[in-house]
Order: C-alpha cells, then sequence, then structure tokens
C-alpha cells in the first residue's frame, strides 16, 4: 500500500513539472497541440497540458552573424575573395514564419550573399573594388532584406570585412605602389637640388656683383690718391711725368716690401733697375700715344671712305 503512494506521488510530480516550462530572455518557444501550431510563448513561467501540448522548437532573438566568404573574379580578370559578414535576426512579429518556412535559414542568406556578390564584383575592376566595398554590401543587404523578410527574418547590417586577391597580384599592387613612391621621392628630390642649385648660382652672383662692386671702388678710390699725389707733386714743381715716375716706383718698392713680409712668398721678378720704373712709364707713355694715332688714322680712313661712297652715288649731270 505504502509503495503505490509513493509511485502515484511521483507520478503526480513528475506530472505536475511537466505542466510547466521556463523560456528564457532574448528566446521565443513555439508550442503545438496535438501537432498543430498553437502559439508562441515569451520569457517567464508558461503552463501546458501533458500529452495535448509540445514544445516545437525555440526560436533565438538575438542578433546573429554569419559569416560568408566568396570567391568570384573583377571586370579586370582578378580572382578575389570577399568575406561578408550579415548580421541578422528574427522578427519578434514573424516568429511563425521563421520558425516553420525556412528549415535552414543560414544556407539561404548564404545562397544570396554569393548571388549578389557574384553579379556586382564581375562589373567592377579590382581597384574600384576595394574603393566601392561599401556599395556591394549596401546592395547584399537590400536583396537580404527583399528576399528574407516574407521568412520572417530580418537583416541588421551587411559588411565586406575582408577583401583578398591572389597573391601575386597583391606584390605586383606593393610593387606598383612602391615605385610611385619612389617616383615621388625622386621628384621630391629633384626639385630640392635645383632649389639648392638657384640658391647657390644667385649667392655667387651676388657675391660676384659685391665684388666687382668693391674692386671699382678700390680702383676709384686708388685712382683719386693718385689724382692727389700727382696734384700735390706739381704744387712742389714736379711735373706730371716724373711725378707719374715716382708714384710708379713708390709702389713697385711697397709690392717688393709686402712679398718681403712672407718667409713663403713665390714670385717671379723681372729685371729690377733704378730706371725700371721710368722706362715703363716710357714704354706705357710710348703705347698710349702710338695707339692713339693709330686710332686718328683708322678714323680718317673710315670719313675718306664714306666720302668716296658718297661721289659715287651721285648722278651724272644732264647734256
Amino acid at each position: 500500500m505504502s509503495f503505490t503512494i509513493i509511485a502515484l506521488s511521483v507520478l503526480g510530480f513528475l506530472a505536475l513539472t511537466s505542466c510547466f516550462f521556463v523560456v528564457r530572455q532574448q528566446t521565443a518557444v513555439v508550442l503545438e497541440a496535438l501537432g498543430r501550431f498553437d502559439s508562441v510563448r515569451g520569457p517567464g513561467l508558461h503552463f501546458k497540458i501533458p500529452v495535448i501540448h509540445r514544445i516545437a522548437g525555440r526560436v533565438n532573438l538575438k542578433i546573429q552573424q554569419l559569416d560568408v566568404m566568396v570567391e568570384t573574379k573583377t571586370k579586370d580578370n582578378v580572382f578575389v575573395k570577399l568575406k561578408v559578414s550579415v548580421q541578422f535576426k528574427v522578427l519578434e512579429n514573424n516568429i511563425f514564419d521563421a520558425f516553420y518556412k525556412l528549415q535552414n535559414p543560414y544556407e539561404q542568406i548564404t545562397a544570396y550573399v554569393f548571388d549578389v556578390v557574384r553579379a556586382e564584383v564581375p562589373k567592377l575592376k579590382l581597384d574600384d573594388v576595394f574603393e566601392r566595398k561599401d556599395d556591394i554590401a549596401i546592395a547584399v543587404r537590400r536583396e537580404l532584406e527583399e528576399s528574407m523578410n516574407e521568412y520572417g527574418y530580418g537583416i541588421v547590417k551587411a559588411l565586406v570585412t575582408d577583401i583578398d586577391p591572389d597573391h601575386a597580384v597583391k606584390n605586383a599592387m606593393n610593387r606598383i605602389n612602391a615605385a610611385e613612391r619612389e617616383k615621388i621621392a625622386a621628384e621630391y628630390e629633384g626639385e630640392s637640388s635645383r632649389i639648392l642649385i638657384v640658391a647657390k648660382a644667385r649667392a655667387e652672383a651676388e657675391s660676384k656683383r659685391l665684388q666687382g662692386q668693391g674692386i671699382a671702388d678700390q680702383r676709384r678710390e686708388i685712382a683719386k690718391g693718385l689724382e692727389d699725389s700727382v696734384a700735390v707733386l706739381n704744387n712742389a714743381g714736379i711735373n706730371s711725368q716724373e711725378a707719374s715716375a715716382l708714384i710708379v716706383i713708390t709702389q713697385h718698392y711697397d709690392t717688393l716690401q709686402s712679398l718681403g713680409e712672407h718667409s713663403r712668398s713665390q714670385l717671379i721678378l723681372l729685371p729690377n733697375a733704378p730706371s725700371a720704373a721710368s722706362d715703363m712709364l716710357g714704354q706705357l707713355v710710348a703705347s698710349f700715344v702710338a695707339s692713339k694715332e693709330m686710332g686718328e688714322e683708322m678714323k680718317n680712313s673710315a670719313l675718306k671712305l664714306q666720302a668716296e661712297k658718297k661721289k659715287v652715288a651721285l648722278p651724272e649731270p644732264k647734256q
């Protein structure tokens, strides 16, 4: 008798516990009654009739992510692999459709991603694929939303997270990039060298100009000093030729004195005599006179030639 009571108590407890079930947060339970859809139960504690009601399945309401690797060819015949990440979730108002209409939503989403990517990427060159990956992701999301909403699934986001061309193509792209940067660097280095050369040339030109100006000022002052010296000597009763000879001799011996101040000076001296300065002055004066006479002769010859040409050009008088 006691054994029967215990057995009935255990069976009653099991029957009671089977009448209740718990649904976790962000989860929905599909309940069937005698094989037909009965209701959808949300989070919390719920009651069901044993034998009649059965939990057909649990639906995850969290956002899920599916990563799809697609290999396709670009417009410039480069094979590339794209990783497309699709974030989706079951719509709370369409749990019945999500549970009963699709047997495997992952395969369905993967098929749509393959279809869209292989339709969009062949229209683009490889460089454009990198630049317009957001456009590809938008196209994938638009196509999935139109197709998956009727099955109770909503598309949260579609992202192209990786673009992986062939290894040889990547090496070629890196070489092109490196060559382009080297070209730019060479252009900058050439421009820098040109600026340095121009700046150096301008500095040298300015230096030469200032040097020439200094030499001109120096010679002007020397000439002024010589003029003053000749004037002083003339006032002392010395004529201009003697004064010039005296100045030349003075400069000659000043040069010798300057050379003697340096022990390692190297200079070839012409034969020196007390009359050397006077002879040098005489030679200079003679050359100046000869040059002046030659100029006068050339001038007279030119005038004579012009007169003869005018005489030949005059027309003969009429008879």
